[in-house]
């Protein structure tokens, strides 16, 4: 099973993030391409603009949210594009990276976690 982390977009990448992915609808402002060193970016697994909207980075709507996006995430487009996402990494590690302040009530945490169960789903069905 792949390792997979969560990384914000404002802190240097490292050459043990390995496959890094930018998950985010909207670029990290005052970042270039260049300086996020990106393999690959999937703002199509992020929330909705809807949910991101009505979410605001509020940590009072963070179990609401969390509810809400894992419902997104359960869709079968989104189940592929995880599994897509999984298979372009080759096997290693995989940072998903993000623009938001908070580190512990942001998108990528619950992307990472969808992630990693999309993986073990994937190898007990092999």
């Amino acid at each position: 099973m792949p390792r997979v982390s969560v990384k914000r977009a404002y802190d240097d990448p490292e050459p043990e993030d390995g496959y890094r992915v930018l998950v985010d609808r909207v670029w990290p402002r005052g970042r270039s391409r260049e300086s996020l060193q990106l393999d690959s970016q999937a703002p199509q697994l992020a929330p909705s603009v809807t949910l991101r909207k009505w979410f605001s980075h509020d940590p009072n709507r963070w179990t609401e949210f969390h509810e809400r996006y894992e419902r997104e995430l359960q869709a079968e487009s989104m189940q592929v594009q995880m599994k897509e996402l999984l298979a372009a990494a080759h096997g290693r590690h995989i940072t998903l990276v993000y623009g938001a302040k908070d580190l512990v009530h942001n998108h990528a945490v619950i992307l990472r976690d969808a992630l990693l169960r999309v993986s073990r789903l994937s190898e007990t069905r092999s």
